[in-house]
């Protein structure tokens, strides 16, 4: 039984800092982020992303010290997305050992890979020249099949250039277990698998698609990525089928707008949660704090302990390393 008011006062715990430091339910490490990073082919100093502001596209030389400052922060982990020089119809590039992303997985890792996991985005959104996630049939719909195909030549680049986690986001039918199969096949069966199980079609991708070059060309996204007001019960569908198929973590995309389905999958699955703090729910604070709007670090910080709460184990946050040095 419960003691009532006036003898219950659920007050006492929140008197000091102290107190409430000790009783806290809800705890952020660094260890729980991991930093998306975007480098492009071709610059010689970073550029800022203006939609992202402290966001940048960087050099191969800004994005090693990225990564080392990172590193040094504590943050668990980064995931590198390229941007090559060239694109063409079927993303020449994302599987090109000279190419931009494997050259950035080879010196990061070997920067910092003791230190903090590294990953890849694995997808064809940055390198196609029509800025699909596949390859393309003739009436411009995405052929999940053949896409397959290309995701596993990826996936395999990928882990040949270093990279320790590979992160299918296309939301194909079947990527998890074309790419495990890949990986397996060329010696990398201890390189995981994280999952983009539940990738809705969301406006909040805006600013992501100035920072990784990458707005499709015409249509949009809406026949692979998932409806946001489709059913709960599809996302636990695409999680179990993920699963059946390898996957050692999956991910939830985006997170402030999707905590229930956070928490289902954390309710539901015995793998590691992660969840995509995406580019529109960086900018919207950022924006609003630039005009005075908020407290920026206060209201960061709420962002991401609710993201916790809901379920994550892992974060994915451009205020990573910010956040673990504060941390």
């Amino acid at each position: 039984m419960s003691a009532e008011f006036p003898v219950a006062r659920p007050r006492r715990l929140r008197r000091t800092s102290a107190l409430r430091r000790m009783v806290a339910g809800t705890r952020l490490h660094p260890a729980d982020l991991i930093l998306p990073m975007f480098v492009k082919e071709g610059i010689t100093e970073p550029n800022p992303v203006g939609s992202m502001p402290g966001v940048f596209q960087h050099t191969r030389d800004s994005l090693r010290k990225a990564a080392l400052e990172a590193a040094e922060a504590g943050v668990g982990g980064l995931i590198l997305f390229g941007i090559p020089a060239v694109k063409d119809a079927r993303g020449s590039a994302a599987d090109d050992p000279d190419g931009i992303l494997q050259v950035a997985l080879r010196e990061v890792s070997s920067e910092v890979g003791d230190a903090i996991v590294v990953m890849a985005d694995t997808c064809l959104d940055e390198f196609t020249d029509n800025g699909h996630c596949g390859i393309l049939t003739d009436s411009g719909d995405v052929d999940n099949d053949l896409t397959l195909e290309r995701y596993a030549s990826i996936a395999v680049a990928q882990a040949r250039a270093g990279s320790q986690v590979v992160a299918p986001s296309g939301m194909m039918d079947g990527q998890v277990g074309a790419i495990r199969a890949a990986l397996d096949a060329d010696g990398f069966a201890g390189v995981p698998i994280l999952a983009y199980s539940a990738k809705y079609a969301s406006a909040f991708y805006g600013p992501f698609r100035d920072a990784a070059e990458c707005a499709p060309q015409f249509g949009d996204r809406s026949t692979h990525q998932q409806d946001p007001a489709g059913p709960l019960e599809e996302a636990l569908r695409e999680v179990r089928l993920d699963l059946a198929e390898g996957a050692d973590a999956v991910m939830v995309k985006p997170a402030l707008a999707y905590l229930d389905v956070i928490r289902r999958f954390r309710d539901e699955v015995d793998v590691p949660v992660a969840a995509y703090q995406v580019s529109g729910e960086y900018a919207m604070i950022e924006a609003a704090a630039a005009n005075g709007w908020v407290d920026r670090e206060r209201m960061i910080m709420e962002s991401l302990v609710s993201i916790k709460r809901a379920g994550a184990d892992l974060i994915l946050t451009y205020w990573a390393t910010e956040v673990a040095r504060r941390l």
